[in-house]
């Protein structure tokens, strides 16, 4: 958006001549670490047949609410909501180099974890939201609004605990009866 290149080469003690031979622009720049960012958040979801699935998923969430508890996962937020009305198609871009890339990556772990009967069988991309967002929790918005919030490593470490377990209680195997029987499952699915 309005990243300076200069300011990054500063940052990173190079030139700007060697951040354009290395990464072309600056488009490519923030698509490679947004890459980084998935790639990071993402590697406890390697699912071997032994695994716990429990602990693999707590692993990730720990991993997710530590990088959106940096202070710079913040300010990068704040500055996405600033920009993003001018520069729609860099916002659109990075959503989809962030949020859809993890949310994406984390439903093929879903798919993967249901065929191996570890989870019920639904819509994955509906269940990788649902755990986003039991992991995100209010946190993010507290932190927005300056009001109190898990900050330290050990709240946050309890919290992804209970929201891990809370999902995979809704998503037992053995809970594939109908639990809402009011829900119309192709009317949800219909939203995806």
């Amino acid at each position: 958006m309005r990243l300076s290149m200069e300011a990054v080469a500063a940052r990173a003690g190079c030139s700007k001549q060697t951040l354009y031979s290395r990464y072309g622009c600056k488009q490519d720049l923030l698509r490679r670490v947004l890459q980084q960012y998935v790639v990071a958040t993402t590697a406890q979801l390697a699912l071997e047949d032994d695994d716990d699935v429990r602990q693999t998923l707590e692993a990730f969430a720990v991993t997710y609410l530590e990088s959106r508890s940096l202070p710079q996962a913040m300010q990068t937020h704040q500055l996405l909501l600033a920009e993003a009305r001018s520069f729609p198609e860099e916002a659109e871009a990075l959503y989809r180099n962030s949020a859809v890339a993890l949310h994406s990556h984390l439903a093929e772990w879903m798919a993967t974890a249901s065929r191996r009967g570890n989870l019920r069988h639904d819509d994955p991309h509906f269940m990788a939201e649902l755990l986003i967002s039991m992991i995100v929790g209010l946190d993010f918005d507290r932190r927005l609004f300056n009001a109190p919030y898990r900050d330290g490593a050990e709240a946050r470490r309890h919290w992804a605990g209970f929201a891990v377990d809370a999902f995979l209680r809704a998503m037992a195997p053995e809970a594939e009866q109908n639990i809402f029987p009011h829900t119309n499952k192709n009317k949800l699915r219909s939203y995806s």
